[in-house]
């Protein structure tokens, strides 16, 4: 059974920094491309960051290019979403997800980040 666990979130100020990580069970990282979403209170889910199976080409939504980094830590089997300079309107549910034939498929339970003005 895949399972996947989303932590790291919390509180922060802006401009702060926060590190989110993946944690996969049942699947190892390092053979599907992984991504980031998140969603806003009285939003749709949104595309945050994307990276491949083999760790090149990570994209990015316009409204984090520059201050969102995802990687992976494939030694652990995880996934981070590493993010700084971040604002108010960064607050969200944030997800991981394991992609399967070019779509999210197998999706973390979500992790809270508040950004405080």
């Amino acid at each position: 059974q895949v399972q996947l666990v989303d932590s790291g979130g919390g509180l922060v100020q802006a401009g702060g920094s926060l590190t989110l990580t993946c944690a996969p069970s049942g699947i190892t990282v390092s053979n599907y491309p992984m991504g980031w979403f998140r969603q806003a209170p009285g939003k749709e889910r949104e595309f945050v960051a994307f990276i491949s199976w083999n760790g090149g080409s990570p994209s990015y939504a316009d409204s984090v290019k520059g201050r969102f980094t995802i990687s992976r830590g494939n030694a652990k089997n995880t996934v981070y979403l590493h993010m700084s300079s971040l604002k108010p309107e960064d607050t969200a549910v944030y997800y991981c997800a394991a992609y399967v034939s070019g779509t999210p498929k197998y999706w973390g339970q979500g992790t809270q980040v508040t950004v405080s003005s």
